[in-house]
């Protein structure tokens, strides 16, 4: 049955304009990997965490889409850690599992499956060269609400963070957005790197019983860079 995607999170996730190109948002690959009868609608946005896309009015915009039989699939995190940003900082163990029941709640509401993914893992390398996980008792805490609420999980900081370690910190360098005019980041993605996630998150969802097998495809295959379609001008 035609069915619907929906993507709530932040940058790392979300739709970006020509002029941040080659900067992808992993949501923008996640299509190439799902049937043609399963679209994606990408609400996710820089900077967002989940308390300030509640604040905002976004988590209603999603609301009023939602069907029943859709998926309403989570990621936030590295925004709730900016501690000094009261407008979107959270606690793991309190205010951010609380702002992320809203959005279990919003799906339930609406007869649409709520999915929790786990926010991904940064670039960072220690001195041995192993990958480190910066992300706190966040992931921890949605895995824990996962199991209070009976939702289906896509570890994505897990897999990712084991994904880093298996390619090293020279061949990574491919994967995130280091720009020929010099632009560095470590957090976000260039084409490359949002097809490799947006595979961890497609097997997530079939491994998490959310898709069925005819639902997905190409997950051997990375996403060809002229396949990838950014904004002419900055999403709304």
């Amino acid at each position: 049955m035609p069915r619907t995607v929906h993507l709530a999170g932040d940058s790392t996730a979300g739709p970006k304009s020509r002029a941040a190109a080659p900067e992808t948002g992993w949501g923008m690959a996640l299509p190439y990997y799902l049937a043609d009868d399963v679209a994606v609608v990408n609400h996710a946005r820089n900077g967002r965490s989940t308390r300030s896309f509640v604040v905002q009015g976004r988590l209603d915009d999603v609301a009023r889409d939602l069907r029943p039989g859709d998926v309403l699939l989570v990621q936030f995190g590295h925004n709730d850690a900016k501690v000094d940003d009261p407008e979107r900082h959270t606690e793991p163990w309190t205010s951010y599992t609380e702002h992320l029941r809203r959005y279990l709640d919003a799906a339930r509401t609406a007869g649409a499956r709520p999915v929790l993914a786990t926010s991904v893992e940064r670039r960072r390398f220690d001195d041995a060269g192993d990958a480190v996980a910066g992300h706190g008792d966040y992931p921890a805490a949605m895995r824990a609400l996962a199991e209070q609420e009976g939702v289906p999980l896509v570890d994505v900081q897990r897999a990712s963070l084991a994904l880093w370690q298996d390619l090293g910190p020279e061949r990574t360098l491919h994967y995130f957005f280091h720009a020929d005019d010099g632009r560095r980041d470590d957090t976000h993605f260039n084409p490359p790197g949002a097809a490799a996630v947006a595979r961890l998150v497609a097997t997530g969802l079939l491994t998490a019983g959310v898709l069925a097998g005819d639902e997905v495809r190409r997950l051997d295959e990375d996403v060809p860079h002229d396949w990838f379609r950014w904004l002419d001008d900055e999403p709304a």
